[in-house]
């Protein structure tokens, strides 16, 4: 997901923040101007410091749940909540590494744009069919989809990872259309898709955009995010299943369906909700279905492997994991399975085979593999010990059942 440079700036009251899932409009031109003061100062103060903007906003009491729709509840009153020092501490510290993971993903597609600069120069583009363009489609959708996730949320940090993100996940895109390794029409399509929809998050998040247009591009990206999963999913594992676009089809119209019976208020208060949650967790299983293409491209393709960069894999491990603390320090469940899938599959899993494949050393991969562990183990100890709890696993019990 990709980053900025940061100054760990001095430090702040902070606390767990529970945003309204809606930014607030209102007709008084001069609430509509403070409120844009408000959020360009906060989004600068994110830039040079690691402090989350909700760290500006009151006190709400911690909300953990399967539906990312509940994750930051919007009903939820601000609460005082009991802290120790362990608690303060690592509150600080955990988005202080949200915010450093900024650093690792603005690096991430790096040594990937190099080499296949290199391999374009050379005129070798077989090289860059080692980088499935559809991998890469699904991880810069599900990064689009996250930073209007995260907007709403208010995690100003997340905002700036994923949009970094999805620029540069867009230039490996078009190294990939200049090589001839991804269709010329799907890569117009992306790049429609990808300007509209950073300029409607840009102005989202700054107040600028009307409500209703919002709504709209919620529905589009939900029905779009809907089919392509299930598009890429399929075509991922062509030859061995038909030639079709039967799976996309079918769930674009099912997800155009649902979205008219929402939108016509023929759709029940739970499938509503229900629907809401699907649009959550259709960005996340986007961007983790990157990881799941390379390691088939990997496998069907060996002798390929020499076109994927170790250091961008083991970017992506760090870089994800450094929003794990976070996110299960906020009880993010689609938050913390988004970036334990890319530290787990996307990274580690892809150094797995480049290891075996002969190409990176033994202490390379044994470097990376124990400092991981060794980081989620630090992960779920400290968010034990900050809640007061008397097992790291009531961490992961809390974050997946609630407290």
């Amino acid at each position: 997901m990709a980053g900025s440079l940061l100054l760990l700036g001095s430090t702040i009251p902070h606390h767990i923040c529970r945003p309204s899932n809606r930014l607030s409009f209102s007709s008084d031109p001069r609430i509509h101007a403070q409120t844009r003061a408000n959020y360009k100062l906060q989004f600068k103060e994110v830039l040079f410091s690691s402090h989350s903007v909700c760290h500006y906003n009151n006190k709400l009491k911690p909300v953990c749940s399967l539906d990312s729709q509940d994750a930051h509840s919007i009903t939820q009153e601000p609460v005082e909540l009991k802290r120790g020092k362990d608690f303060e501490q690592w509150d600080s510290t955990s988005a202080k590494f949200a915010a450093a993971a900024n650093l690792p993903f603005l690096l991430l597609q790096l040594p990937q744009i190099i080499l296949n600069t290199q391999n374009l120069v050379a005129g070798n583009n077989s090289a860059l069919l080692a980088v499935p363009w559809l991998g890469m489609l699904t991880g810069l959708l599900g990064n689009l989809s996250l930073v209007s996730y995260f907007i709403k949320k208010m995690e100003t940090e997340a905002v700036v990872v994923q949009t970094l993100g999805v620029l540069s996940t867009y230039v490996v895109i078009l190294q990939l259309a200049m090589g001839q390794a991804m269709p010329f029409p799907q890569f117009i399509a992306t790049s429609v898709v990808v300007a509209s929809g950073l300029v409607l998050n840009f102005m989202k998040y700054f107040n600028f955009l009307n409500p209703e247009i919002w709504h709209i591009w919620e529905d589009f990206i939900l029905v779009v995010g809907l089919s392509t999963l299930s598009q890429v999913m399929w075509s991922t594992f062509i030859p061995y299943v038909p030639n079709t676009v039967l799976p996309g089809a079918i769930v674009f119209v099912s997800a155009v369906i649902a979205v008219l019976m929402s939108r016509t208020g023929k759709l029940s208060e739970k499938g509503v909700k229900f629907l809401g949650s699907i649009s959550g967790w259709t960005a996340t299983l986007l961007f983790m279905w990157m990881g799941v293409a390379q390691m088939w491209t990997n496998l069907l393709n060996p002798d390929n492997i020499k076109g994927l960069s170790a250091v961008s894999m083991l970017l992506a491990m760090i870089g994800n994991g450094l929003m794990i603390p976070r996110a299960l320090f906020i009880r993010d469940f689609m938050w913390f399975v988004g970036s334990g899938w890319g530290s787990v599959f996307y990274g580690w899993g892809n150094l797995i085979c480049l290891f075996c494949l002969n190409s990176i050393s033994k202490e390379f991969f044994l470097a990376a593999t124990f400092g991981f562990v060794a980081w989620i183990g630090l992960s779920f100890w400290k968010d034990a010990q900050a809640h007061g709890l008397s097992s790291p696993l009531t961490s992961l019990k809390e974050l997946v059942f609630g407290p």
